[in-house]
Formats: C-alpha cells, sequence, structure tokens
C-alpha cells in the first residue's frame, strides 16, 4: 500500500514538454528578469504538471502530501489541489497566489494528534523565499513548522479542514515547483525624469503560453511591486485594464485598453507596453486600441514594432553615447587619461592627475576621484592642462569612501563607510554635497556603491555577518526633494567576498569576487534576477583589484601582477570564455555613464 499510494505520488510529477526555468535565487530578491532582448527564460517551452487526485484509502498524512504536490499545477485555479478540502474550507488562492517557496518537496508529514474521524498534521522543512502576490520574490531562509487540520467527511475519506494561514492561505512550493510553473519578466516603469524605464521583476504563474501577453499586461497595468512603489511612476491613468485579452495574430499583438486610458499620454504608455511586450518571441509588431477604436502613437505606422521606443532604455543608450565608449583610465605617471586601442591618452594631468578610482561625469565636464588613502573625496575638470582639483568632502576618522558613481542626471554618488557604519553623500550639480536622509545600510560596513544608468536602483557590496555580499537596493525621491535609499537585498549567495561592481547593462553586474569553491578573486557575469552567475574569460589576472563595464563595451580588469598594475580585456569582448589580455600599463578603468 506504502509503496503505491508513494508512485501515485511521484506520477505528480509527470511533465509535459521541456524544461522550463523561472530559476529561483538561493539567496536575494529578484529585481528583474532577463534581459528584454533574451527572452530565453520567458520562452522556454510551458512545463505542465499533471497532478493526482485524492485517493479514498488515503490516510491523513498522504492527503496533505498529495495536496502539496498537487498544488504545483496551477491548471483551472488549482483545481485538482482543491479536491484534498472539505467542502467547509473555501481556500482560493487566485491567479496570482502568494507562494512560500522551500527547499526541497516535503516527503514526511507527521500525524502529531488523531482520533476515528480527525487529525492533526504536521511538516517541517527549509523556506528559502517567499514570493508576494504581486510577484515580488525575498530570501527569507528560516525553519518552516506548519500544521493541517483534517477530518473524515460523509464518504469516510479524509480531507483537510484547515490550511497553514487559514482560507488567505497562499501555495507551498518547491524550488523545483516554481521553476517549472512560473517565468520571471520585466514590467517596465518610468524613473522620476519621466523618460527613462525602469525594469521591475516579477515571477509570474504561466497557466499556459496562450495567456501569457493577457497576463504580462494584466501585470503592467496593476503596476510596481512594493519594492519599486514610490520610486518609479506609470504613464496609464488610474483604472485603466484590459477591455479584453490580448490577441496575437501573424506575430502582431493587439492591446485594448478601457476608455480611462484616453487620458494618458500615448506616447509613454506605448513604451511601457512595446518594452514589456518584446520578452515575447511570438510578437513582433503591435496595435493599441482604447475602448475598441485602434490610436497610433506619434511617428508610428497602425501597429509599432516591439524593438521602438529605445530612446526610453534604461541603459539610457543613444547614437551621442556610442561615439564616447572610450574608457578612462590612470596611466602609468599618475595622469588620466582614455584608453584608446592599447594606450593610456592622457586628458587630465598635472595635480588633478593625482586622483584614484576616476569616474567621468556624463556630460564629460568633471571627473571626481579618491586621494590615495580613499579619505577624500576630489574633483576636476577633465582638460588638458594643470587643472587643480577641489576637496569635496573628507572623511570622518578612521572612515574612507567608496569609488565615486555618477547617476546620468550628473548627480554625484558616494558613500563614507567604516567598520559597521555608512553615510550616503549626494552632490547634484552646481550644489554641496547633502547626506541621504534615508540610508538603510548606515548599520553597515560599505565597500562599493554604483548607481544603475536609470538612476532608480543602486549596487552595493556590504558587509553581512562578517562577509563581503552584493546587494541591490532602490532610490525613491520624496515631494520634499528628500532622498530615500534603501531596501537593499542580497542578489546571490553563489559569490562570496565581492571586491567590485559595475552595471554591465540593466540587468546584470560585473563582480570581482570568489566563487563558493574558487581560493582566488575572478571577474563573473552576475544577472539581478538572482539567475547563476558566470565565470567571465579565462586565463591569469594577477590580482585583479578593480572592474569597468558599460553596455555594448568590453569588460576591463584593473589588476596588479609582479608588482606592476595592468588593464586587462579579453581577446574577443563578443565571447565569454574569450583569453584575457593585459596589454595596458594603468589601473582603475571607468567608463562614463
Amino acid at each position: 500500500m506504502t509503496g503505491r499510494i508513494a508512485r501515485l505520488l511521484a506520477a505528480a510529477a509527470l511533465l509535459l514538454g521541456g524544461a522550463g526555468c523561472a530559476n529561483v535565487p538561493s539567496g536575494g530578491q529578484v529585481v528583474t528578469g532577463e534581459s528584454a532582448e533574451r527572452a530565453e527564460r520567458v520562452d522556454d517551452p510551458y512545463v505542465r504538471l499533471i497532478p493526482v487526485k485524492p485517493r479514498p484509502e488515503w490516510g491523513p498524512a498522504q492527503i496533505v502530501s498529495g495536496f502539496l504536490a498537487a498544488s504545483a499545477s496551477f491548471d483551472d485555479n488549482h483545481k485538482v489541489a482543491r479536491l484534498y478540502l472539505g467542502k467547509q474550507n473555501s481556500w482560493d488562492p487566485g491567479l496570482r497566489p502568494s507562494v512560500t517557496v522551500l527547499a526541497s518537496r516535503i516527503t514526511d508529514p507527521q500525524i502529531v494528534k488523531a482520533t476515528d474521524d480527525q487529525a492533526t498534521v504536521r511538516i517541517t522543512g527549509e523556506e528559502v523565499g517567499t514570493i508576494s502576490s504581486d510577484g515580488q520574490y525575498t530570501a527569507s531562509p528560516k525553519a518552516l513548522d506548519a500544521t493541517f487540520q483534517l477530518a473524515k467527511n460523509q464518504q469516510g475519506v479524509w480531507r483537510i479542514t484547515s490550511l497553514p494561514g487559514g482560507e488567505k492561505a497562499g501555495l507551498l512550493l518547491t524550488q523545483d515547483d516554481v521553476e517549472r510553473a512560473m517565468r520571471t519578466v520585466n514590467l517596465f516603469f518610468y524613473a522620476p525624469d519621466r523618460h527613462t524605464l525602469v525594469p521591475n521583476g516579477i515571477f509570474l504563474p504561466v497557466v499556459n503560453r496562450q495567456t501569457l501577453p493577457t497576463q504580462l499586461v494584466h501585470a503592467l497595468l496593476t503596476g510596481p511591486t512594493s519594492w519599486l512603489k514610490g520610486a518609479v511612476q506609470t504613464a496609464f491613468p488610474e483604472g485603466t485594464r484590459l477591455k479584453r485579452r490580448v490577441q496575437v495574430s501573424n506575430e502582431v499583438a493587439t492591446v485594448d485598453l478601457t476608455k480611462e486610458a484616453r487620458t494618458g499620454n500615448l506616447d509613454r504608455m506605448s513604451a511601457q507596453l512595446s518594452w514589456t511586450m518584446r520578452q515575447l518571441s511570438e510578437i513582433k509588431r503591435w496595435q493599441l486600441r482604447i475602448d475598441g477604436e485602434p490610436v497610433t502613437p506619434s511617428g508610428m505606422d497602425s501597429t509599432q514594432p516591439v524593438h521602438a521606443w529605445e530612446v526610453n532604455s534604461p541603459d539610457g543608450r543613444t547614437p551621442h553615447d556610442e561615439a564616447h565608449q572610450n574608457a578612462y583610465v590612470v596611466g602609468p605617471s599618475g595622469f588620466i587619461g582614455t584608453l584608446e586601442e592599447d594606450r593610456a591618452q592622457p586628458v587630465v594631468t598635472g595635480p588633478a592627475g593625482s586622483l584614484s578610482r576616476p569616474a567621468v561625469a556624463p556630460d564629460y565636464q568633471e571627473v571626481a576621484g579618491l586621494s590615495a588613502d580613499e579619505a577624500q573625496l576630489l574633483v576636476a575638470a577633465p582638460v588638458t592642462g594643470t587643472p587643480a582639483t577641489r576637496v569635496v568632502l573628507t572623511a570622518k576618522e578612521g572612515a574612507r569612501f567608496t569609488a565615486p558613481s555618477w547617476s546620468r542626471d550628473g548627480t554625484l554618488w558616494v558613500v563614507e563607510s567604516k567598520e559597521d557604519e555608512s553615510w550616503l553623500w549626494v552632490r547634484r550639480r552646481g550644489e554641496e554635497p547633502v547626506r541621504a536622509a534615508h540610508w538603510g545600510l548606515g548599520g553597515r560596513q560599505v565597500l562599493e556603491f554604483r548607481v544603475a544608468r536609470d538612476g532608480v536602483r543602486a549596487a552595493v557590496i556590504a558587509h553581512v555577518d562578517g562577509r563581503p555580499q552584493v546587494q541591490i537596493g532602490r532610490i525613491a525621491h520624496a515631494p520634499d526633494g528628500s532622498l530615500d535609499v534603501g531596501s537593499f537585498l542580497p542578489v546571490s549567495s553563489e559569490l562570496q567576498d565581492a571586491v567590485d561592481i559595475a552595471w554591465r547593462d540593466y540587468n546584470t553586474l560585473a563582480v570581482l569576487g570568489r566563487a563558493n569553491r574558487d581560493s582566488q578573486t575572478l571577474p563573473f557575469l552576475m544577472p539581478i534576477s538572482g539567475s547563476a552567475i558566470t565565470s567571465l574569460g579565462v586565463g591569469s589576472l594577477g590580482e585583479p583589484q578593480t572592474i569597468a563595464a558599460a553596455p555594448g563595451a568590453p569588460i576591463l580588469i584593473g589588476t596588479r601582477s609582479s608588482g606592476k598594475d595592468q588593464v586587462c580585456r579579453q581577446r574577443s569582448p563578443s565571447n565569454s570564455y574569450s583569453p584575457w589580455i593585459c596589454p595596458t600599463p594603468a589601473k582603475d578603468p571607468s567608463y562614463p555613464r
């Protein structure tokens, strides 16, 4: 009997189709999904789980096991899972339920109390995180201990009468369940500049492939997750909904919004929709309707390509930027210069050339850097000649500054940090630096701070439990102009002892650190979705110290080898496994924002 029940429960894992992957991180918060230009995860074949109905001979423990297995099927609003419940239980998880993510399947429910017709079943396991009803994943590693109440019904078979958390309880799914049944996708909202789009990654249940476009647009209209709410804006007027499901025919999607959308800005709404829908490979063009009537954004045909609206890119790329992809480095004699081919050409010499960790402003009008002891923040004008540096900030005794970081509006960011304490300083162009009003890492030592090109997200390396950890936070602007920079959560548990970070693009960090089994510091690409990190390049790098990255540009490593500073790049930057070459005697590479 026991073996038969085990086989029946195992049948619940019968899969149709290929392997999908929402890739639940083992630590951290999902902040964005896969890059919109590369939609492999969204386009993975939908993996359908066939759940097993309850058997009349099953006891309380088997009923609980069967319910947990069946909960991983989203078909017909968890129709089979609800067969395990008593008639008085009105549990309804809904189309986007909250989820407690478990490390593995619970296989040994324990009957802790039982009579002839009632029982209490206890389950224990390892919780790794939660997914809220808005799709936001948050790491919450801890032990799970929950109980189910069961009773025999009029037919004399066991059914669940009370769930952990009551009738509003969410789902208890394993990491494998989530990877089969959900996808990480991006929703796009506006930064405070009302121009730059910011990705907001969510886990979205996939009931079937045909409904995915409708689910995606519905999620966009619902608004940002709790993590980004207050930091981003949407162009859709309040109350805007889908009038009918998104229709896709001959690679053209038709999005029909309710009449509330008439008061919205057509171009701005279209940019959000285009960037969100481009993740689905079956959609090449789309048409917007409002209350059934076709509408056309300025400069567009009746249908618009999903890859339009590049001007709103989260990476902020423009044709002007493409002409300024030269990196900046500190040359052998201390000058600051551009890296042209394999040589550093001086741009800033004289006193200003004493800057370390230089960072050039987006408009190329200033360069910021640190003093040799990292106790002063300095700025200078990056022009040939002998411009004097100006001290902007001096750290407290025992404190140091992180390398300066620019956002694209010309704001300069730097963290002053000492053991178990830090302060975020912000200097807007033409103003004196001020401390951020609300800084979420004030009680931690911060080693690096990098603002994303969208100006809304920030990556840091912070000391957590004695180890440097990569985390992502968000930047919110209060109505009075003050800043709230916080909600920092880890990105990945695969990498430890991080040394330096840079934004490669809106979805990926370039990181120097050690993977769990590594004995030396190496470069990695780290998707901020929490997906698996990947090593970058092959060959010796000496002692890597700094890393630089930019969209479409080669990743650069500042390293020391045999006592000499070198800047390394890959021989073929488009190949992740291309060998590293270190032809340039220089250090501290960086790209303009």
